[in-house]
């Protein structure tokens, strides 16, 4: 039976939506921990179309079968056609080690990619194949559209097993072999330069996030192109004599929040919900009030931001919600085009389809901060979306809270598409019936590190006031936060010092120190 079985174009609010029959509603999903019996399907043992969907900055409640206020209409049908992984982590909160490593399946400390300045590696370097090289030497036709932001190397870097790339912007990184909106569409580009020249730096400062209704047309927008480019793809350039792996990846609901009108009216700000702010009023002994001391960079823009939006009215705030919301309907849109057009040329009878994004957003919370950087529930928890014909039946449209990571969705690719890991890694196979103990997160942008360990219910964090190198011998050489997610989910009450909590507190800690020193253990020595 064909995953799609049939495609309705609707015009609702300008939206197109890809209806999926036999999802049910997606309202009342069964909240299960569930074993995942039976195996991942394939049609005579042929190997499964991939495709992956992926965002930037897209919080893990910014979709619509998590969050009623949100209209995300065709995620939500591939989750109740698929299993909705609701306790997922990235595994740090930035860009570029978190992309580094998902598609390479290690902790950004394997890798030595700790951060957005991280230096990366070169292709001669890489421990392991990426994941489209993998999946292009098991005969796979890749095609990759969008954001990869594999970081500054010494030397100019390739595709790394894309057969047709075409990454957008330059300003995203450049691969040797790739198509560029530069080069191809200058006008566009620099229509949409223009629109977003006041933003600031990575288009997040004050304006960036206040946002506005987009003058720009759609295909000028960054994402725009490379959704075309996508879209042409589908129809000229598909093999048939090959398995696809499709890697769709945009750079959005991430600031400036500067949308087509269209989507921003299917929006009504009286709908939208004000951010609940803590009864503090500064951050103490967190591993962000550190930070707030070293980062001068991120702490004077958090000031900026603050300002602007303590003098807001609730509405003028609840506005930059609206847009990011609206953000992230208009990249829902292009999935849908996207599915619609596979399911029309018979690649979807046999398909595993993933989404993600690399890290969430704070979105005004703690005292109107945005961005990330920081193992805060809003920034370090991702949305993780399994569907397609491989699920098996018994599992469609079903909760998984197990700890889930973004590292896990290496091995459980190139599981369904029948390939072999290289390396031994951190990440486990999602349609299996393996289990982390905790979900594992770091973050190292402001000098020195700081680690998360993360249940459902317990969330600690370690950090350190010492840069590497530095050492005060008279003082705690780690301090820590503790928090009750279940009965504290905005992280507002740090139980770390608390005699009450102390079993559970070295109990988290044992565990984490337990997984860095195995997970560290495997440290790659080389490709194998």
């Amino acid at each position: 039976m064909n995953f799609i079985q049939k495609t309705i174009l609707a015009g609702v609010g300008g939206c197109m939506t890809l209806t999926l029959i036999g999802g049910g509603s997606g309202r009342n999903f069964p909240d299960n921990n569930v074993k995942n019996g039976g195996t991942t399907s394939t049609i005579d043992g042929a190997k499964p179309t991939i495709v992956f969907f992926m965002t930037d900055q897209q919080r893990w409640d910014a979709i619509g079968i998590n969050n009623p206020h949100i209209k995300t209409p065709n995620l939500d049908r591939l989750a109740r056609q698929g299993i909705l992984f609701n306790q997922a982590t990235c595994q740090a909160p930035m860009c570029t080690p978190s992309r580094n490593s998902m598609m390479l399946g290690l902790y950004p400390s394997q890798l030595g990619i700790r951060s957005n300045g991280s230096h990366a590696l070169s292709d001669a370097n890489l421990p392991c194949d990426p994941l489209p090289e993998r999946l292009r030497k098991a005969g796979y036709q890749t095609a990759g559209f969008g954001k990869t932001h594999w970081g500054i190397t010494d030397q100019p870097i390739s595709t790394r097993g894309f057969e047709t790339r075409v990454v957008g912007a330059k300003e995203v990184g450049r691969e040797t072999g790739a198509r560029y909106q530069d080069d191809e569409d200058p006008g566009g580009l620099a229509a949409y330069r223009k629109e977003v020249a006041g933003y600031g730096p990575g288009e997040e400062g004050v304006d960036g996030y206040m946002g506005k209704s987009s003058e720009v047309a759609d295909r000028d927008h960054r994402d725009g192109w490379v959704a075309e480019k996508c879209l042409e793809f589908l129809d000229k350039d598909m093999d048939p004599a090959r398995p696809l792996f499709l890697f769709l990846s945009f750079l959005k609901p991430h600031a400036g929040l500067n949308v087509p009108k269209r989507f921003v009216d299917l929006y009504n700000i009286n709908d939208i919900p004000d951010t609940e702010q803590p009864p503090w009023s500064e951050e103490s002994n967190t591993h962000l009030a550190y930070g707030n001391t070293i980062n001068k960079f991120q702490t004077n823009r958090y000031l900026a931001w603050r300002q602007a939006w303590t003098k807001m009215t609730p509405p003028d705030r609840r506005r930059t919600t609206l847009y990011y919301y609206a953000n992230c309907s208009w990249l829902d849109d292009y999935f849908g085009q996207v599915l619609a057009k596979l399911e029309k040329a018979g690649r979807l009878t046999n398909a595993l389809i993933v989404f993600t994004s690399d890290h969430g957003e704070m979105l005004g919370e703690r005292n109107y901060r945005f961005t990330k950087y920081c193992l805060y529930e809003s920034s370090v928890r991702v949305p993780v979306l399994l569907s397609g014909s491989v699920i098996p039946v018994a599992l469609r449209g079903t909760i998984d809270n197990r700890s889930a990571e973004l590292v896990d969705l290496y091995p459980t690719i190139v599981k369904s598409a029948g390939v072999n890991q290289q390396l031994i890694s951190p990440g486990l196979d999602l349609l299996s019936d393996q289990r982390h103990n905790g979900s594992f997160c770091e973050y190292h942008d402001s000098g020195a590190p700081a680690w998360m360990w993360r249940t459902k219910k317990w969330k600690l964090i370690l950090f350190s006031d010492q840069t590497p190198g530095f050492s005060k011998s008279n003082e705690e050489p780690f301090k820590g936060e503790l928090y009750d997610l279940e009965n504290d989910p905005h992280e507002w009450k740090n139980l770390y010092n608390s005699d009450k909590h102390r079993k559970i507190r070295e109990q988290l800690k044992t565990e984490l120190l337990t997984h860095l020193a195995r997970t560290f253990a495997g440290y790659p020595t080389g490709k194998g």
